[in-house]
């Protein structure tokens, strides 16, 4: 695989660490990936919580939501970490569609998600617990070109998030 990119459902983390996003009863994207011209393959994912005692777990998802976006917090270019060679200066963001209705961070709202939705992995999580997910070599969850890659989460009571995704753009 060429070159891969790091998000998480927030703003790059600067002189503070990032900021963790509430979950909630209903369903809610935490993070959010569109390219318009290329697929996504995505490697690794992960997620943990905040909580103090094990309760009913949180749902999360990693799903293809074909070309439905959910209104977010807009990623901008210092956002996306090339994560696994030298970034090439001249490639911003990996051309992703940094916008509120494509790649981001905290949905505000959902859009109207017409099944099926394409699941690439699917979890119970404990609230005081974490979830890391790797491909083995050579595998990926493939996410159309124009569709939107998501993390949702849905939890019994509001706990505190950090969700990541690893991918590589083009589909190798």
């Amino acid at each position: 695989m060429g070159t891969l990119y790091k998000l998480h459902n927030g703003a790059s983390a600067g002189a503070a660490a990032p900021v963790k996003v509430a979950t909630g009863a209903t369903i809610k994207t935490m993070l959010q990936v569109l390219h318009p011209t290329m697929p996504l393959a995505v490697v690794a994912y992960g997620c943990s919580f905040d909580g103090d005692t094990a309760a009913t777990p949180v749902e999360v998802e990693l799903c293809d939501t074909g070309t439905v976006a959910a209104t977010v917090t807009a990623f901008v270019a210092n956002d996306v970490t090339c994560y696994n060679v030298q970034p090439d200066p001249n490639v911003t963001a990996g051309g992703l569609t940094l916008s509120t209705s494509g790649s981001g961070y905290t949905a505000s709202a959902e859009g109207s998600v017409v099944a099926p939705v394409r699941d690439g992995d699917l979890q119970l999580v404990a609230p005081s617990n974490q979830d890391v997910y790797q491909w083995p070599l050579s595998q990926s969850f493939w996410v159309p070109a124009t569709h939107v890659l998501r993390i949702r989460m849905t939890a019994g009571a509001t706990v505190n998030a950090y969700a990541w995704v690893i991918f590589g753009i083009g589909g190798d």
